[in-house]
């Protein structure tokens, strides 16, 4: 029978790393795009979202200042018609934010970028993909509706472009059927969310109406109940004239986008394709007559991400140290070009190096010195110098240094003494042989 190990050795190997359930993250938080993420990956902004706050702020404070000095008063209409423009108001308002939400937090249509590039057509394995001798061609033509449609290579996603497809330079994303990034929104608008887009556009613009429309409707009637002009009137709401002002401005704004929206949406164009290709002067491979491109956007289902940001995702590996050649290599060395690697100066650490890697280093210097023996026939020149170094330093023994210290114990390692016979220094063997005792002393 298998048994089941415990806990902790299914949580940390062996070898010390950890278990691929405990390592493994969600992919919104290795996500490589420029989006914020919030209630942990349910909702998806762009790196912009800050501005959505001032977006909710001129839709809501004017409708808060219209429902207080004005609608508050017209709630004495007979036949409830004064509680029907407060809650009309409210109503339009909080369906009007519903849309803005639903725009700015959800998937526009990101595809997904690949890991690798993808396999060129024709391959036949002999040359590297990504060596300097294959290059991606930029552009590929693919048929839609019968009409030929030029595709780019993106780099930075490392794919292909589906058709309609456009990379945001905000978002750092593909996005398909890429409209434009809105910063109203904070976020791109593509091929999920176009819909609510026109939708919150339009509504905007209904709100805008009839806020204006009653503020006037206000002034009308404080003239007929007073017998006053128009300007006597005006000067008593000063905020129906206010919200005038202020929703005669937005109107051209978001009424100008609806009715420019309402003419993409009929010849089936992005805001992108329009300012980019004019289909008015070629063929439009999408257009589909009025009534099917209406269809399009507002009677089809909206078509499921390709995105699944709450799903784990195994952690990514570091990037391992390069290696060295076999004579050079050694934990402080490594460490030399990890430090090098991240930036840092590489410097001598003798933590990261051990006595038995010390030992096991000299020891493989003197089999390979071992080996150079037996193979040369040579005169053993090393052991004559050991030999010599041994007399001069019994000879040193009862000395003092040249600065008055008594030198201490003599005994070097032989292992350091084998490293100076390979290294064949010629000014100490010379100094030794001539007996130069005082330059060996200092």
């Amino acid at each position: 029978m298998y048994g089941v190990p415990p806990p902790h050795q299914r949580a940390v190997s062996a070898t010390g790393t950890a278990d691929a359930t405990a390592a493994s993250l969600r992919a919104y938080e290795t996500w490589k795009g420029s989006n914020v993420f919030l209630l942990q990956g349910r909702f998806i902004f762009g790196p912009d979202a800050s501005s959505l706050f001032f977006t909710i702020f001129l839709i809501a404070a004017p409708v808060a200042v219209f429902c207080v000095f004005v609608a508050r008063k017209l709630l004495d209409i007979s036949h409830h018609l004064g509680i029907l423009i407060m809650v009309v108001v409210v109503v339009l308002t909080l369906w009007d934010l519903v849309l803005l939400l639903m725009t700015s937090g959800r998937d526009p249509g990101i595809v997904p970028r690949n890991a690798h590039p993808p396999e060129p057509e024709n391959y036949d394995g002999n040359a590297e993909v990504g060596t300097p001798q294959f290059r991606w061609p930029r552009v590929k033509d693919v048929l839609v509706n019968g009409i030929t449609v030029k595709i780019k290579y993106c780099d930075t996603c490392m794919l292909y472009r589906p058709p309609r497809c456009s990379h945001c330079s905000i978002c750092n994303n593909c996005v398909e059927r890429f409209d434009h990034h809105c910063p109203w929104v904070g976020q791109c608008i593509g091929l999920r969310n176009y819909r609510f887009f026109f939708m919150f556009v339009s509504s905007s613009t209904l709100l805008c109406i009839y806020v204006f429309g009653f503020c006037w409707f206000y002034i009308i009637r404080i003239m007929d109940s007073e017998r006053t002009s128009i300007w006597k009137a005006m000067i008593k709401t000063p905020a129906s004239i206010a919200l005038i002002i202020y929703t005669f401005i937005a109107v051209w704004f978001v009424g100008g986008l609806t009715i420019f929206h309402l003419y993409l949406i009929s010849t089936n164009q992005s805001t992108y394709e329009n300012f980019r290709y004019r289909y008015e002067r070629r063929d439009n491979p999408y257009n589909r007559g009025v009534i099917g491109n209406f269809k399009e956007i507002f009677w089809t289902s909206i078509p499921p991400s390709k995105n699944k940001f709450r799903a784990k995702v195994p952690k990514e590996q570091e990037i391992p140290s390069r290696t060295v050649s076999s004579s050079f290599s050694g934990p402080y060395m490594q460490k030399n070009m990890v430090d090098m690697e991240m930036g840092r100066k590489p410097g001598w650490d003798n933590s990261a190096v051990d006595d038995n890697d010390l030992e096991g280093q000299f020891s493989s210097d003197e089999a390979k010195e071992s080996e150079f023996d037996n193979a040369s026939p040579a005169p053993d020149l090393s052991r004559n110098l050991l030999a010599e170094s041994a007399e001069v330093q019994n000879t040193l023994l009862p000395r003092r240094s040249s600065w008055g210290r008594r030198s201490g114990s003599w005994d070097l390692p032989s292992e350091i003494l084998t490293i100076s016979s390979q290294a064949g220094d010629s000014n100490r063997i010379s100094g030794v042989n001539g007996g130069n005792l005082t330059e060996c002393s200092q």
